[in-house]
């Protein structure tokens, strides 16, 4: 029984095909499917649904696949004990949503390639669940994303609450007349966001559904600075964590609208595998610079 191919069989397990498997694991198909029979032959077992698209466990698959996470995670922790001892270096996987990526990732890669030299930084960006997908399949370190606080994190990964923030509903300056709102008195106006997916997006329409009303979107776009300096035009209303407006260079053409019976909060959150080796300091440290830049409300 090798290491190798209990590799590749959670590889098949996660990507449900064998193709993905050998591109999420650099290898070729026939040697991703050689290694799954390794394993079955040496565990005397049939471990997968070949009749099935995708692949899917058979009952006992299931059951050696959880008991291979096991394996795997305690075999990471052998590695993090001699990895500790080194500096930090290597490959470094950030993700973050487009929301923060403008307002983050420009001073911290820099600050990081001044700090770890021997660090090679690399750096992924969508939703925050498809981000949270790739640090379980291995294919990130280290993600600061945005989720509602008491997120439940899978096994094996870690998942630290940076601070709270309110979502504000913005305006462009001047187009507020009333000291309070309702979303009944704003829906018929229209909104710039993210396209559908975003989290932010979701809960909107939720609260405008709860109440038989519509969403109506004006302009659909990547990015907060981009979506800020759209309603900053007259464009239409936006959603957008409060720091990320303070912080805006739009922040003088934009007002907050008071609305009365929709004050979400969302909260900014450091997430990466239980096991680090040597890149624990740096992925600290990006998890710090990611706090100071983006603010606690």
């Amino acid at each position: 029984m090798k290491i190798d191919d209990i590799n590749a069989f959670v590889a098949v397990i996660r990507c449900q095909t064998i193709s993905q498997a050998a591109d999420s694991l650099q290898l070729t198909q026939p040697a991703i499917t050689r290694r799954v029979q390794n394993f079955e032959e040496a565990l005397g077992v049939e471990l997968l649904d070949r009749n099935t698209k995708p692949l899917k466990p058979t009952s006992m698959g299931l059951r050696v696949y959880g008991q291979c996470l096991e394996v795997l995670r305690a075999l990471d922790g052998l590695s993090e004990l001699v990895a500790n001892d080194g500096a930090p270096s290597g490959a470094l996987r950030i993700g973050v949503p487009q929301t923060i990526g403008d307002v983050v990732l420009l001073d911290a890669l820099s600050q990081l390639k001044t700090l770890y030299p021997q660090l090679q930084t690399s750096v992924a960006t969508g939703w925050g669940s498809h981000l949270l997908g790739k640090i379980e399949n291995g294919e990130l370190d280290v993600v600061a994303a945005l989720f509602p606080a008491g997120k439940v994190f899978p096994d094996g990964v870690v998942g630290r609450s940076l601070g709270s923030m309110n979502l504000v509903v913005v305006a462009a300056k001047g187009e507020v007349t009333r000291r309070s709102c309702k979303l009944a008195d704003l829906y018929q106006r229209g909104w710039v966001l993210n396209p559908d997916g975003c989290g932010f997006r979701a809960g909107l329409q939720r609260a405008l559904s709860a109440q038989g009303l519509s969403l109506q979107i004006n302009l659909e776009t990547f990015g907060t600075e981009l979506q800020l300096g759209l309603i900053a035009n007259g464009l239409g209303y936006g959603l957008v964590p409060a720091p990320l407006l303070e912080n805006s260079s739009h922040r003088d053409r934009l007002e907050i609208v008071p609305v009365s019976d929709f004050k979400p909060v969302i909260d900014l959150w450091l997430i990466h595998p239980r096991f680090l080796g040597n890149l624990q300091e740096p992925v600290s440290t990006f998890g710090e610079m990611v706090a100071q830049r983006v603010g606690k409300s």
